[in-house]
């Protein structure tokens, strides 16, 4: 088989421990978005499947060219793009009835946060999701200002802020495996901490099965769920990420590798 990695970084650890299980009787080949551009791709042997880890504009373009030429892509270039808009993303996962935050589109942070009154706290997030991005909790109006004042022209997202216990349950997913870990929230007021092992069976019933409903309606292969803890075990899902790092994670390189080859033997069929 071959098998293609869109990414600038194929010695990150998830890819590279895959690259290693897969490499001895497969073939394993990196494409670098910002290096292929717009080069013709028509001379180029198609790979069986591609890992699409990148979120880069050039490489969901990328993508898109190996789709059109029949390609499977893991994630699809429309999924990956679909979790980097949080509205979108909130409008899907609140459609399909997924324990999603609410979430509320205000446009540029300068405009909204001039006449805005916030009652309560809420969490304001960049509405393109990405690396650097805007992810803060504002109690009061001075706070919101202040935001404001460091992001103005920043397209915003706002969602109530939800009483939790300060720690985000990471989730991820490649096909029907699911790994977990807990992670002090950037929200909290330490900031973000550290990320501590949590096995699968330690999560509240029902939060696995969560994961991959998120999976089917994303149309997500490989991808991330953050999910706080409201009280009692009730979930609320704060993100979805299109094929996050899953680093430390025992097990992960594994499934990863098998889903390729699953992805690939599905397309020379």
């Amino acid at each position: 088989m071959r098998i293609g990695l869109i990414t600038p970084e194929p010695g990150h650890p998830l890819l590279a421990d895959t690259t290693a299980l897969l490499a001895p009787e497969h073939e394993v080949e990196a494409l670098d978005p910002a290096t292929v551009g717009d080069a013709p791709l028509t001379p180029l042997p198609l790979a069986d499947v591609y890992l699409l880890k990148s979120r880069t504009p050039q490489a969901l373009e990328l993508a898109r060219r190996l789709e059109r030429r029949g390609a499977p892509v893991v994630n699809t270039a429309a999924a990956t793009a679909l979790c980097q808009d949080r509205t979108e993303m909130a409008g899907l996962a609140l459609r399909a009835g997924l324990p999603f935050a609410a979430t509320r589109t205000v446009g540029a942070l300068g405009v909204w946060a001039g006449t805005a009154r916030p009652s309560a706290p809420v969490v304001v997030k960049s509405r393109l999701s990405r690396r650097g991005d805007l992810v803060a909790r504002a109690d009061d109006t001075a706070g919101l200002r202040e935001l404001a004042r460091e992001w103005p022209q920043e397209p915003v997202v706002v969602q109530p802020y939800a009483p939790n216990s300060g720690w985000d349950h990471k989730l991820w997913a490649i096909g029907d495996r699911v790994f977990s870990a807990l992670r002090r929230s950037e929200l909290s007021p330490g900031g973000r901490g550290p990320t501590h092992p949590l096995a699968p069976g330690e999560l509240p019933a029902g939060w696995a099965d969560l994961v991959r409903r998120v999976g089917a309606v994303f149309a997500l292969d490989v991808y991330g769920v953050d999910i706080i803890d409201t009280g009692g075990g009730t979930p609320l899902i704060v993100d979805v990420n299109a094929f996050p790092g899953i680093r430390g994670q025992s097990g992960a390189p594994e499934a990863l590798s098998a889903l390729a080859l699953r992805r690939a033997a599905a397309g020379r069929a």
